[in-house]
């Protein structure tokens, strides 16, 4: 919103970006949409966000704000992530990722010490779950009792047993559809009491190439996008025209008239078994 006095432009209300360091990813989860992706749009490209991004998108945040480095991609593939991390530590700001965790040993260095908070996703029916927990295993014994604060991230109907003796928060999400956040398994999505998507009111996600969205849903015909980090000033497409009007429709009550929105059952609360 803007200053009443001085019109200039804030983040205020702003609490959570995802910033996609990179969208190329190491594991082929069968919960994963890529696959759709990719059948349906073949010029699809991974790559990784510059660093001069990177950095534009740290020196506009305010400090308190929480900047989750990861999106459609595996973020510690990103080759300067500690360096990413660090800039945005600088800012004070608070520092996540959502992880596979196969890399999480090989670059411990990077993480451990450096990242605020860490969730590593275990799915339903992986056949490499064993050689993972091995892994998570490992991790949490280098890192003792610094940073990241770690958790573990259930999607699905994953058996727990295994896991019952490691001493970290365990974090339960029921599965989507692979095509986007709908069909629900076993029951419909929280919707707040307000009626508004959280994730509209508090969130952006910024895509490799600098896009800037007011929603982290894969949105192939760019129908949530407000402009582009590398043109426009993020303060300035907080505050744009175009979030101001989507905004208003979900307040309003009309979120079936935003061709997104309307196909998306996610209110902005992650829902757990």
């Amino acid at each position: 919103m803007e200053s009443p006095k001085t019109k200039v432009k804030t983040l205020s209300g702003l609490a959570n970006v995802n910033v996609e360091l990179t969208s190329r990813c190491n594991k082929d989860c069968w919960i994963c949409g890529r696959r759709e992706r990719d059948r349906i749009y073949k010029d699809l490209q991974y790559g990784d966000m510059a660093f001069e991004i990177v950095e534009s998108i740290a020196r506009q945040l305010e400090p308190g704000i929480i900047v989750q480095l990861h999106n459609n991609g595996e973020p510690l593939l990103y080759p300067r992530f500690k360096e990413a991390v660090s800039l945005f530590k600088k800012r004070g700001i608070v520092t996540n990722i959502v992880t596979n965790g196969k890399l999480i040993v090989e670059k411990a260095n990077e993480i451990i010490g450096y990242l605020d908070t860490m969730s590593i996703s275990i799915i339903e029916n992986d056949p490499k779950a064993d050689n993972q927990l091995n892994i998570i295993k490992n991790f949490l014994e280098k890192k003792g009792r610094r940073k990241p604060f770690t958790s573990l991230r259930f999607v699905g109907r994953v058996n727990e047993e295994k896991y019952k003796d490691i001493g970290v928060l365990k974090i339960r999400r029921i599965l989507h559809s692979p095509k986007g956040s709908f069909d629900y398994q076993r029951k419909n999505p929280t919707i707040p009491e307000i009626g508004i998507c959280l994730d509209f009111l508090h969130h952006l996600a910024i895509d490799r190439r600098g896009d800037v969205s007011v929603c982290v849903r894969f949105d192939p015909e760019r129908e949530l996008v407000l402009g582009n980090i590398k043109k426009d000033k993020l303060a300035d497409l907080w505050n744009s025209e175009k979030r101001r009007r989507l905004l208003e429709l979900h307040i309003s009550g009309k979120r079936e008239d935003i061709p997104f929105c309307n196909k998306c059952h996610f209110w902005g609360v992650p829902t757990g078994e």
